[in-house]
């Protein structure tokens, strides 16, 4: 009876912010979204006020901030929850008095509201804080008291958007990578939508102690994604089609480990396919879970170690809140590999302050190479929007194991029926099928829960199947 496969250790994941990872914060209910690289130095600018991110440090993930005289400051958990028991009371006292109020008799002229900007700015220097600024308008308003409840919340919504702005510290996922890229910058990441994310990794087959091989198109989105579903215990192949590799820095936004990261490799397709050519066809079903017992785990290379810190910040905005901006820095994806998220983080004495996260994708050893040539690879996932997916299938297949499913994704329809027609042709894959995702989010609120009435009703295009033996002619 064959040994088991060493186990190796859980990655623990920290659950408070630490001093050079990347969070995202979320500023008003979504109204904003930003990526930082969290360092002492770092700040954010939320309307005229520049606010330092070091009370974001040691704190847990999920925590409240309010923007107060000071810069940031934690909310208490009291207060979040009175002011929903506030909100909810006040909601339910007024069900019986919305049959009898309406909207009809308001008329919008600019004089309802008593207090002035110079009163409001007079407030901001005595250091009255937003949630103050915000009662007192509702106070001086002449008509507040004549609107509708619905009215009320939205008005009081509006008016803490702009003078008391909350901030959510949340964690990088694949997830919210992806919605907050999906939002503003789609097509940086080829229109895909998060369902089909989590799709393209079901589709797949990604799980522990698995060999993916990935051609990211898409900046490094599928490459976290999978890394981080692996979560230490299996390889990950980001192959690329030339000589220049593809960029994938959005893998530095996933705050992933060392260990993750050094699983994490690239190679060109040509040394692939020419290990491929050279050995012997793959074992049905390689046991890919004894790779461990061939290689142990890699090593990362000093240039993975401690350097200056970088800064990932980027907007995302849907450009209903005007009074409160974010100070953005470069999140684009482009395409030549150039380290855009590596941009010195400075405090005010102008040093570098926090360790970048280590870089991942580097050259493959030459035992890992052979073994792949030996077994293949275990799953493939394909997001290459710019590429003829036929062509770029017909090769990928053959590095794959007998048996491995294969997921592909395209932003449109016919690209995937071409290629499912020409797998069937060749009879290389079964259980072919074409998918299209689909989501709805739905508001959920007392007495007006409904489907949101701006959704994207389209998430591209899913090609599935599994890989057999091709019969010789």
């Amino acid at each position: 009876m064959a040994p088991p496969p060493p186990q190796t250790p859980t990655p623990v994941i920290p659950r408070e912010a630490w001093e050079g990872c990347s969070v995202l914060l979320d500023i008003n209910d979504g109204d904003r979204l930003a990526f930082f690289r969290l360092t002492t130095g770092a700040t954010v600018k939320i309307g005229d006020k520049s606010c330092s991110l070091q009370p974001l440090l040691g704190r847990p993930f999920g925590s409240l901030f309010r923007v107060g005289p000071s810069g940031l400051v934690p909310c208490a958990a009291t207060d979040a929850s009175s002011q929903d028991d506030k909100a909810r009371d006040g909601s339910a006292c007024g069900q019986a008095q919305d049959e009898t109020r309406d909207n009809r008799s308001l008329v919008d002229n600019n004089t309802a509201q008593t207090l002035s900007s110079e009163d409001i700015e007079a407030m901001k220097r005595e250091g009255a804080s937003g949630d103050a600024i915000v009662e007192a308008l509702i106070a001086n308003s002449s008509t507040f008291g004549n609107k509708t409840v619905f009215s009320q919340e939205k008005y009081k919504l509006k008016k803490q958007k702009k003078y008391a702005p909350k901030v959510l510290l949340r964690r990088p996922s694949s997830r919210s990578i992806c919605e907050t890229y999906f939002k503003k910058y789609p097509a940086r990441i080829g229109f895909m939508r998060v369902d089909a994310l989590s799709l393209l990794l079901s589709m797949a087959n990604v799980g522990a102690y698995s060999d993916v091989l990935a051609v990211d198109m898409v900046g490094g989105l599928v490459v976290g994604a999978v890394a981080e579903r692996l979560g230490g215990t299996g390889y990950v192949c980001s192959t690329y089609l030339g000589s220049a590799p593809s960029s994938i820095d959005i893998i530095r936004m996933y705050n992933l480990s060392s260990d993750m990261t050094s699983r994490i490799f690239q190679a060109p397709l040509g040394d692939l396919c020419s290990l491929q050519s050279a050995g012997d066809a793959p074992s049905v079903l390689s046991g890919s879970i004894q790779r461990d017992l061939v290689e142990p785990a890699a090593v990362p290379d000093e240039s993975l170690q401690s350097s200056p810190a970088k800064p990932i910040n980027t907007e995302v905005s849907d450009g209903n809140a005007q009074s409160m901006t974010v100070q953005p820095i470069n999140m684009e994806v482009p395409e030549p590999a150039t380290d855009h998220l590596n941009q010195d983080c400075k405090g005010s004495n102008g040093n570098s302050i926090a360790p970048k996260a280590p870089r991942a994708g580097k050259a493959p050893s030459p035992e890992r190479m052979k073994y792949w040539g030996e077994h293949g690879f275990s799953s493939l996932i394909v997001a290459a929007p710019d590429h003829e997916v036929e062509s770029v299938v017909a090769d990928l297949l053959p590095l794959l194991s007998y048996s491995a499913p294969f997921a592909i994704y395209h932003q449109y329809l016919q690209p995937l029926a071409t290629c499912m027609h020409s797998l069937q042709v060749s009879k290389m894959a079964i259980a072919l099928q074409i998918t299209e995702p689909w989501l709805r989010e739905y508001q959920v609120l007392p007495s007006r829960t409904h489907p949101h009435m701006q959704m994207n009703a389209f998430g591209g295009y899913i090609l599935s199947g599994i890989r057999i033996h091709k019969p010789d002619p």
